[in-house]
């Protein structure tokens, strides 16, 4: 986008742009191009300066210490890279809440069960919108043949689940990643991930609400 395009979005002069893409540019922003050519955030995340406070840091370190008992080993190293750099960053408040934490997630689980596909199969098709054929055996022990759209992996107390568009069902569903004993990716499937996440969030919200509701005669 252009300076003046900016400029005109955000009701500021092309001057307060250049000066402001000028200093996120040296705080780590991945901001590229000049003036008269134009500029582009190019993906990537750059973490600015916390000032949280200790509640906010409370909930956030709550969160990582949860995600390391139960996550999966990418995500477990992730949330110890994600606590150090942000522990690095915490005004002295924020550190003693990390050190000497009020709250605490529950007691950690003894494991989970094995997965014959690794998570990073199921990782790399929900992120390039890929079917997915599977095998499934379900809590009875009956194997079926499914093509899903995968769209999250959900982590459990003591099971992990993809939730997907089963192609099958015409509906969204829940396939717990032990039970699933092979799976191959395929094309890219004929929506929006974002779309699909919504739909399925909604889905949620109209189930749990008429569970809620009083019946009706």
């Amino acid at each position: 986008m252009t300076a003046a395009a900016l400029a005109r979005e955000l009701q500021v002069s092309e001057r307060t742009i250049y000066r402001d893409l000028s200093e996120l540019a040296s705080q780590g922003a991945p901001v590229q191009g000049e003036a008269g050519v134009g500029y582009m955030l190019r993906p990537g995340l750059f973490l600015p300066p916390l000032m949280l406070t200790e509640d906010e840091a409370e909930a956030v370190l709550l969160g990582l210490r949860y995600v390391d008992q139960r996550g999966d080993d990418v995500l477990t190293k992730a949330a110890a890279n994600a606590h150090a750099k942000i522990l690095a960053v915490l005004p002295q408040e924020g550190q003693i809440a990390a050190i000497l934490p009020m709250t605490i997630p529950g007691p950690k689980t003894h494991g989970f069960p094995e997965n014959k596909v690794p998570l990073n199969a199921l990782r790399l098709a929900i992120r390039t919108c890929r079917r997915l054929a599977i095998d499934y055996v379900n809590g009875e022990g009956r194997q079926t043949q499914r093509v899903i759209w995968p769209i999250q992996l959900g982590f459990m107390d003591n099971a992990r689940v993809v939730t997907g568009w089963c192609e099958l069902r015409q509906a969204f569903r829940f396939f717990r990643t032990d039970r699933i004993s092979s799976a191959e990716i395929g094309d890219r499937y004929p929506a929006r991930r974002a779309d699909l996440v919504r739909d399925f969030h909604s889905q949620v919200r109209d189930e749990d609400s008429t569970e809620k509701s009083p019946d009706r005669n």
